[in-house]
């Protein structure tokens, strides 16, 4: 038996071959233009699927007049066919999340007939497996920067490979717990980032105040010069022109390092560069638009920076490097930094590193800090993990998408 039709990985109740169906057998083509006026414009999003363009926009980019648009009914499908990263081949999606909509003339839309499950469906063409079909009568575009040319005819005779429709049942059932489990981390994910957000508002506006070790109140928040919490931390290297170094650099705040690159002495020349060492404060004053700031970790000691990127560490008793951070990245933070951004407007604005030595900023005592830091380090643990779960099981779905369906 030719087993190219047969799954690698399939339910034990099943057996025999798929079979070979062009997609103009199982699915027949939408062209029902608006003549409703239906205003609910609909666009492909590769997380979303099919949704409403203000909400995935926030804004229209549909046409004014929508009445030459395709109208779509619940669980009827559209395929765009531009590519966009995870879809080199175009992206097939299916309305789910309302009863009606529309959408341009650019896509290709269809409605399946009963032998093709429209769950199946779904999970058929998120393997992929189609686009070897696709790429066969697709060009693209030189004028439509990437937009495939796919004469519909064409892309109604891709073939499919499907099983019966109790197999179809089935597998579609099986991999719509699997993303189940998917949604209902992702859930979680978000509700953690929400909760963290609202506690962050909530410390640093003193809303919510922690206690010492015998359940007392803390001082008072007090006004520090930042010159006074954060020392100025230099440490040049002597630079060899046969030598070659690791060179790091950072972007956005509170997002760590952006770029680990080879450097060698004799590209540095005479430029002043600098040791990295653990847990000091570093700036970025290089991309105006950013006012990056972020902390060294063990990982980067031995790696140089260049003077663009400022370090400082602590003083010992007054400041909690972490602490530091995550009141950066509060609304109150932002403002410091945008305070020590001089000049300009927008992505034309710089962090001034001595502007930024003159702020004055507002801290609790060092205990307080510690067990701010250590409670919103805690959180994002818990993202984190959640985060990692979230992406093993999106890779352990990928893996059966590619072992469960044909093609």
């Amino acid at each position: 038996m030719n087993k190219k039709n047969i799954p690698e990985l399939r339910f034990p109740e099943f057996d025999g071959e798929w079979e070979s169906k062009k997609l103009g057998e199982v699915a027949e083509r939408i062209t029902t233009k608006n003549k409703e006026n239906n205003k609910n414009v609909l666009t492909i999003s590769a997380q979303y699927g099919l949704i409403n363009q203000l909400n995935f926009f926030n804004k229209s980019v549909s046409a004014k007049d929508l009445t030459g648009y395709y109208v779509l009914s619940k669980n009827d499908f559209a395929y765009n066919k531009s590519y966009s990263n995870g879809y080199p081949m175009g992206a097939f999606k299916r309305l789910t999340l309302y009863e009606k909509g529309v959408v341009s003339t650019l896509y290709i839309c269809f409605r399946n007939k009963p032998c093709f499950s429209n769950e199946f469906a779904e999970h058929c063409f998120a393997s992929g497996k189609q686009d070897k079909e696709i790429y066969k009568v697709a060009q693209e575009g030189a004028r439509n920067h990437g937009l495939l040319n796919i004469v519909v005819n064409d892309f109604f005779g891709i073939n499919l490979t499907i099983p019966s429709l109790p197999e179809q049942t089935k597998i579609a059932n099986f991999l719509t717990v699997v993303d189940k489990k998917i949604s209902q981390l992702k859930q979680k994910k978000a509700l953690l980032k929400e909760y963290k957000k609202g506690m962050m508002q909530k410390i640093f506006s003193q809303k919510i105040r922690f206690k010492d070790e015998n359940g007392e109140d803390f001082a008072e928040w007090k006004l520090y010069p930042v010159k006074k919490i954060l020392n100025k931390y230099s440490n040049p290297v002597k630079v060899e022109p046969d030598k070659h170094y690791s060179q790091i650099g950072i972007r956005s705040h509170g997002k760590g390092i952006f770029y680990k690159e080879p450097v060698s002495g004799l590209s540095l020349g005479n430029k002043r560069v600098f040791w990295i060492k653990e847990n000091r404060l570093i700036l970025n004053i290089v991309f105006a638009w950013e006012r990056a700031i972020s902390k060294t970790t063990k990982n980067e000691i031995g790696m140089i920076a260049s003077h663009r990127f400022p370090m400082y560490e602590p003083a010992i008793g007054l400041l909690n490097l972490d602490f530091i951070l995550y009141l950066f990245l509060t609304p109150r933070g932002k403002l410091y930094l945008e305070l020590a951004s001089p000049g300009g407007a927008g992505r034309n604005k710089t962090l001034g590193q001595a502007q930024f030595e003159k702020l004055k900023i507002s801290l609790p005592p060092i205990e307080e800090q510690t067990k701010i830091a250590n409670f919103l380090t805690k959180l994002d643990e818990k993202i984190n993990t959640v985060d990692s779960q979230i992406k093993k099981t999106e890779l352990w779905k990928k893996g059966l998408l590619q072992r469960m369906f044909c093609g």
